[in-house]
């Protein structure tokens, strides 16, 4: 997270985290219009439906915000909230080729956003300096991970349209694929650049170990139909990570009963965590994206 001299998950109020929320919507309603256009410049009706079909999805979360602004009869921000630095980054699509962009990736970009916004709220409501505003920070996390599912789901349909090259997992169970993950892991951390890099991987293996433990302990009830992957997504971290993350937010769909629902969810969250803390450490896994 962007550091300054007052952290901008530190918010003092209701207003100033709905004013915040409101522009970090707003943010990313530009930034996508503003992929519409040039994608309908370039003569690519396809992509810009496709971001002007994210336009209007963001437009619809930030429509709640209003709401909930509206509702609380808040006064307005006197200071104008700062928002942090890359929670809304259209990594390169804004000036690559155009034959180079596909609707994956363009799913896989907006994924990203909403899993940055997400990571953004839980921190919001780590710091949180009053009960309101960790409340409302929780509620907005819940939020994204709304988001970021009906996104997940957009981009598998994507993929599928594209690349018909996924195979059955098989007799792979999720435990397994964690203890996988864990190993991944772990050879990361024994070529760790620091000793800041290792902790936070050796953490990252504990936490990854303590889901396959729970699952062998008590599995879900629920789980998805068939796990399908491609066989690079077993071969390294973050695509395994990704793996994980779809199979979590499916249970956390279709769960049969409240406690699976929780669990699959809160699991989701932690692998989402995983994938930020991997893509912003300086090692990056053998064959990894």
């Amino acid at each position: 997270m962007p550091q300054s001299s007052r952290d901008p998950w530190e918010l003092t109020s209701l207003g100033d985290l709905l004013a915040l929320a409101a522009q970090m919507e707003q943010e990313a309603v530009d930034g996508y219009v503003a992929l519409a256009d040039r994608m309908r410049e370039m003569a690519r009706p396809d992509l810009a439906d496709l971001f002007e079909s994210l336009v209007v999805e963001e437009k619809s979360h930030l429509s709640k915000v209003d709401e909930w602004r509206s509702t609380s009869s808040l006064p307005a921000a006197r200071n104008l909230v700062r928002a942090p630095e890359e929670l809304f980054d259209d990594e390169g699509a804004g000036v690559v080729a155009p034959e180079l962009l596909s609707a994956y990736r363009a799913f896989s970009m907006a994924v990203r956003n909403e899993e940055r916004a997400f990571v953004f709220w839980t921190y919001v409501s780590a710091h949180a300096q009053s009960d309101e505003i960790k409340k409302a920070a929780e509620r907005m996390a819940r939020e994204e991970l709304g988001h970021v599912a009906k996104l997940r789901r957009e981009r598998r349909l994507a993929f599928h349209a594209e690349r018909d090259r996924m195979f059955d997992v098989g007799q792979q169970t999720l435990g397994s694929l964690e203890q996988r993950l864990g190993l991944h892991l772990q050879s990361m951390a024994a070529k760790a650049v620091g000793p800041r890099e290792n902790n936070e991987l050796q953490s990252l293996v504990d936490q990854s170990n303590h889901r396959a433990k729970s699952l062998g302990e008590a599995p879900f009830e629920s789980a998805p139909h068939t796990l399908r992957s491609s066989q690079a997504a077993l071969e390294s971290a973050l695509p395994l990570c990704e793996l994980l993350v779809d199979s979590y937010l499916s249970i956390g769909d279709i769960a049969g009963n409240d406690q699976d629902g929780e669990r699959a969810r809160a699991f989701a969250a932690q692998v989402i965590h995983c994938l930020r803390a991997l893509r912003s450490l300086p090692v990056t896994p053998v064959g990894s994206n």
